[in-house]
This record gives C-alpha cells, structure tokens and sequence, in this order.
C-alpha cells in the first residue's frame, strides 16, 4: 500500500480544493486556467505558452499514455502547475517511456490530483481565470492565499524572453528547399518549424530578442511569429520589429501570440478574454472560405478588431479572416493589399487536428507570390535620331557610332590594322 502525501489547491477569491500530491512535493504560484482535450496532455504541458500558469485537465483520466521523447513541444515542461482528477496508475502505450507523474517529479513541476475538476472548470468559466497556488508542503489555507495574492498577475506580463531560445538555429527544409524563412521565437513549438520544413523552407529561429537587421541579415522570402506567454501588450519590442517587417513588404505569417502582435502593428488594440481559449476541440469559420475547421488553441488574450466592414491600418486595408464560433472571437486578421496574415491558434496540431495544416500552404502561397525578382541588367537606352539617321547631331566627318573599333578585343593592341584590298 503506497502512502501519500496530502496536497490543497487554494484560488485568489478563495475557493479551496484538497486532494494528493501529484508530481514534485513543493509549492507554486500562477494563473490557473484550463484546457479541453482529452488527448495530448504531454504536447499541452511542454507548450512554453503555459509558462507561469497552473493548467486544470479537464478530461478526468490523465497519464493513459505515459511519457516519451517524441512528443516534446519543446525542451521541458513548461507549466507551473498541474491540477488532475484521476491519474493513470499504470500507462499503457507502446510509445511510453516513463510516467507521466515521473517526468513532473524530474522536472519539479508541483501537482494535485483527486480535484473535482469539473465543479473547478465551472468555477474558472463563472468567475474567469486567476491567480491560484497548489501546495504539498502546507495545506493551511490562509497561508497559501495570502501567497497567491502577492504573486503578479498575467496582465500586464513580458514573458517572451524567459522561454525562446537564447542562440539562433536553423531547421533544415526537407527535400529541395524552397524558401527561407526568418522564425521569431516567442515561445514557439517544436512541430511549427517543422511543418515549414515539410514544405521545403529552411527554417532560421530567432531569439525573441532579434532586431530587423538580424531578420534581414538572412535575405528572408517570409517572417514568421510564434505563439509564447504573457500580456501582447507588453510586447513592444517584437511589435516594433514586426512593423518594419511590414513596411519592406516582407510576407508575414503569425500564430497566436504572433497574430496578437500583427494585431498592435496595425494599430488594434487587445484585450484579456475571461477565461481563454486552451484545448484541441475550438470551432473556428474562415471567413474567405465559409470553412469551418476544429483547432486547438491556448491563448488567454485577443485582438480587437471589427468582425465586418475592415479597418484601416497604416500599411492598407485589414480584416477579419477567420471567428471563433463558440464566442465569436476574432481568430485571423490579414492585410487586403500586403502579404501579411496570421490566426489566434495552432495550425501545426500537436496535439490537435489537421484541420488548419492549410494554413502553412498559404504562407508558401504569398511568398511564392511575392518572392523578390532576380536582378537583371538593365534594358539597353532607347535609339535616339542621331543613332536613327545617322548624321543629326553628329560631325559627317567623326565615325559611324555603330562601325566596329579596329582596337576592340578582336584586334590585339598594337597589332597592325589589316591591308587594305579592292
């Protein structure tokens, strides 16, 4: 008979859950939110997006599948926090190299389970996301609380710089290679480059850091923006950068967070949804094609646009692309006359249906289209009369301009000029 260790899970207005120990014996602070899927728990919590956040499972059985190497969304769990109902005891999947509960002790990442989890989801969706802490080291209530409270909130948060790589690298196109492609990390995952890479683009992933001299220093034929964590507003950095990527006309693709940045380039404003949008189940219509397609998200912020009519932004007219139909919440912007568009969630699935995987063709699309010709001489100047007649202009003595030069090449210098003959 195991033993096991007592665990409390107490949110900022006060709500107490109590269960077990799940993972690392600790204690942590966050936002508490949750995700949908029943599926893809481990390509959930590697996403750098759930950085500084305590993610609720609401699927009640997790761990079936254990844990393996291939499924990393990223080098490392990136929650700070794990709240389940019922966890696997024993996995069963012949791709599991561990349990799941195993990779969170390695890892440290401090965890509940035996949490109603669907009274927590109805709490969360009532009251919206907030600051929660979970605890395995004291399950005092007011004490934790009074943690949770001194803990910052996720508005106003910079975060991209704590999860993107610190050094660039490239991923290499598959097969013959297309395009280049300059990839702001913002807390991108692994799939996305690859994705890309299926279509023949050699991915460069930059720093959240790179400025528009390091973009361009790579002669790329498109720019591609990451999901990542934290408030858009506070991104003013990669907003900058994305503003001269426009101005060049350099074709732009962004996702999540990238499209809330595409967002404040273009002059829109954002705004903190209740309780966000996480799970791989989200019904989302593409307006230029009546489509609607099933996709998974994880974001917590949105761009504030008018769904009819477009906007006027500073590199031309925009609009609306792609709605959210459980809320009618914009998902997809584009400019109308410049290469450049993006959506709120996560074309590359993992974990998540292939629905959106078109989304990639369109980026290979505008930068086919937009592709910078190849230099070529210039066109020889127009005849003029003189060339024309002959004479106008000319001394009828000087030389015929179009005879041939006795020192040209096909003379030697210094070489005497041919004989004359009859």
């Amino acid at each position: 008979m195991s033993l096991t260790t007592e665990a409390i899970l107490v949110l900022e207005d006060g709500r107490t859950f109590r269960g077990e120990a799940y993972g690392a014996i600790g204690e942590t602070v966050g936002e508490i939110v949750f995700a949908t899927g029943m599926t893809g728990y481990q390509e959930t919590i590697t996403d750098p997006s759930y950085h500084r956040q305590l993610l609720v499972q609401t699927a009640p059985h997790i761990g079936n599948t254990g844990f393996n190497s291939e499924d990393m969304e990223s080098g490392q769990i990136w929650v700070a926090g794990y709240v389940v109902r019922d966890p696997a005891r024993i996995p069963s999947s012949w791709r599991s190299e561990g349990t799941l509960a195993d990779a969170l002790v390695q890892q440290g990442v401090v965890g509940i389970s035996g949490v109603d989890t669907r009274a927590l989801t109805r709490h969360l969706r009532e009251r919206g996301a907030m600051r929660a802490g979970i605890s395995s080291i004291t399950t005092h209530r007011d004490v934790l609380l009074e943690r949770v409270l001194a803990a910052p909130p996720m508005a106003g948060a910079d975060l991209s710089a704590e999860v993107s790589t610190r050094e660039s690298y490239v991923v290499p196109a598959q097969g013959e290679k297309r395009f280049t492609v300059a990839a702001i990390d913002l807390g991108i995952k692994g799939m996305t480059p690859r994705r890309m890479a299926e279509r023949g683009i050699e991915v460069h992933v930059l720093p959240s850091s790179a400025t528009f001299e390091d973009v361009t220093a790579i002669a790329p034929d498109g720019v591609f923006m990451s999901n990542g964590p934290g408030d858009p507003a506070a991104a003013d950095h990669a907003v900058d950068v994305l503003r001269q990527v426009l101005s060049a006309g350099i074709p732009y693709f962004g996702i999540c967070f990238g499209n809330q940045i595409f967002g404040r380039a273009l002059g829109l404003g954002t705004y903190k949804l209740t309780y966000g949008h996480r799970g791989i189940n989200q019904p989302v219509q593409d307006l230029t094609t009546g489509r609607v397609e099933i996709t998974s998200q994880n974001h917590g912020f949105a761009v504030d646009a008018p769904v009819e009519g477009g906007f006027e932004t500073p590199y031309g007219p925009g609009r609306v692309t792609h709605l959210g139909l459980n809320d009618q919440v914009v998902e997809g912007i584009a400019l109308v006359d410049a290469p450049a568009f993006s959506v709120q969630y996560h074309p590359e699935a993992a974990a998540g249906p292939h629905d959106s995987a078109y989304l990639f063709d369109r980026f290979v699309d505008l930068m086919e289209h937009h592709r910078a010709p190849v230099a070529s001489p210039p066109p020889p100047p127009p005849p003029t009369e003189a060339d024309v007649t002959g004479t106008a202009g000319t001394d009828p003595a000087s030389p015929d301009p179009t005879s041939p030069d006795p020192t040209d090449a096909d003379t030697p210098v210094g070489a005497d000029a041919p004989e004359e003959t009859a």
